[in-house]
């Protein structure tokens, strides 16, 4: 039973397998601080180590996050390369500590465009990093929903599958999560109420969750509230609620009850 302020025990959490968070808000974090964008953005990363350590605390197995995408290339310049700069930081900073928690690193996303030592770091952490199962942390980077649908058409195209082999099966593997379970949850942050071209394949049957807090300021009892939320929801998968099966009517509708 829930505490009289809604609040879910411990045992009655659902704890989903595979988590995905649009990190938003941190420029409008520095800016309601009087701070450059930048500022909110390495506040941002300063949380996303809070968030994966409660991930792990939590039992979630799989944690993507949207870091950049493939239309934050037309950012300015200097945010843009303040960004990649960020990322170089974060790898040669919190690597160490991120393998000996056991977080498997991998890069969803298309090395295209990111300069080409970042490019060798990021590699050289996904190859460390390939053999930790504690935690499995896809960084969307560089991503983007549609361009990761071209680019599986293309390569089935290049493997030389025909249109008859096609099915949706064949699609997910062809795509850069192909080997990890589809979100079950999908947290974004910052009040916007939008999908902005992440995992559009995936999240086909993910529940949404979106909250006002800023990045910088979600907090592990913040990632509680969405678990809750999810918890209290009853994932149908494209069926009927069983509190909704009521037989139909001879005109193919289900009856409220008997007529008058």
């Amino acid at each position: 039973m829930s505490d009289p302020e809604g609040r879910l025990p411990d045992a009655e959490l659902k704890i989903p397998t595979h988590v995905a968070i649009i990190m938003d808000g941190n420029g409008r974090w520095a800016r309601a601080r009087g701070l450059p964008r930048l500022a909110g953005h390495r506040a941002g990363v300063d949380n996303l180590r809070r968030i994966i350590r409660a991930c792990v605390e939590f039992g979630i197995q799989y944690l993507t996050i949207f870091a950049f995408s493939t239309e934050n290339w037309a950012r300015p310049k200097e945010e843009v390369d303040g960004l990649m700069n960020i990322m170089e930081e974060v790898i040669d900073q919190q690597l160490d500590e991120l393998d000996a928690e056991g977080v498997q690193i991998r890069h969803v996303g298309k090395m295209e465009g990111v300069r080409p030592d970042l490019q060798a770091k990021i590699r050289a952490a996904v190859e460390r990093t390939k053999h930790n199962r504690r935690l499995v942390l896809n960084v969307a980077f560089n991503y983007g929903g549609r361009d990761e649908i071209v680019q599986a058409i293309r390569k089935m195209i290049c493997d030389g599958v025909r249109p008859d082999e096609v099915d949706e099966a064949l699609v997910s593997r062809y795509l850069y999560t192909a080997d990890c379970p589809d979100p079950d949850l999908v947290i974004r942050t910052s009040g916007e109420v939008r999908i902005s071209n992440f995992l559009l394949w995936q999240s086909a049957y993910a529940e949404w969750y979106f909250t006002p807090v800023y990045w910088p300021d979600f907090d592990k009892e913040e990632l509680r509230k969405a678990l809750e939320d999810y918890s209290r929801r009853e994932r149908r998968f494209g069926r009927v609620s069983e509190d909704e099966t009521a037989p139909l009517d001879d005109g193919g509708t289900a009856s409220d009850g008997p007529s008058s």
